[in-house]
This record gives structure tokens, sequence and C-alpha cells, in this order.
């Protein structure tokens, strides 16, 4: 389902202080990047990623995670994408 204006301002504010944690270089989206994020996405549910100058737009770079490890865009700023997946069990984000 996707965010609604409400919920991205919530998100946005919640990964404000966030540093990245996962990083797109020269290969693009990998499969090492999308394992990297899946499992920072469990762990966090709110993940920043970098998107450094490479082949991919940082548009489509945040597309195309999203669609890889099925989360959601909450805010593209710069390099710096914000991805947000609930947890199914024992979810610390609750949004309005």
């Amino acid at each position: 389902m996707p965010l609604t204006g409400k919920q991205r301002r919530q998100l946005r504010a919640l990964g404000h202080h966030l540093s990245p944690v996962v990083q797109v270089g020269q290969g693009g989206i990998t499969p090492g990047v999308i394992s990297a994020a899946e499992q920072a996405l469990e762990d966090h549910e709110l993940i920043k990623v970098r998107v450094g100058d490479g082949p991919v737009d940082r548009h489509e770079a945040a597309e195309a995670l999203a669609t890889a490890t099925h989360s959601d865009v909450a805010q593209v700023l710069g390099h710096t994408l914000l991805l947000f997946r609930k947890r199914a069990k024992d979810s610390k984000i609750d949004l309005v």
C-alpha cells in the first residue's frame, strides 16, 4: 500500500537523524546491495541509502531497491534515499 503524505512526513522526521547504512556504488543495484538493504530493513524498518555517482539515476535506484526489497520510498533527497518496510512482528514504527 503506498504511503500517504502524512505518513511520508512522519517517516522523514524519524529518519532525519539516521546515517546511511547501505551504499550504492559504481556497480549499481547489485544482489549484494539488495541483500544488505533487506537485512537493514529487517533490523531497522527505516533506513537511509546513499547513492554514489554511478550508472544508475537516484530515482531509478530508489524504485529498483524498493521493488526488490518490497519496501516504500519515503524520500529521495540529494543522493540519499529513505526506505521503509514495516515488520510483520514487533514493529517499532506506527504510522498514522
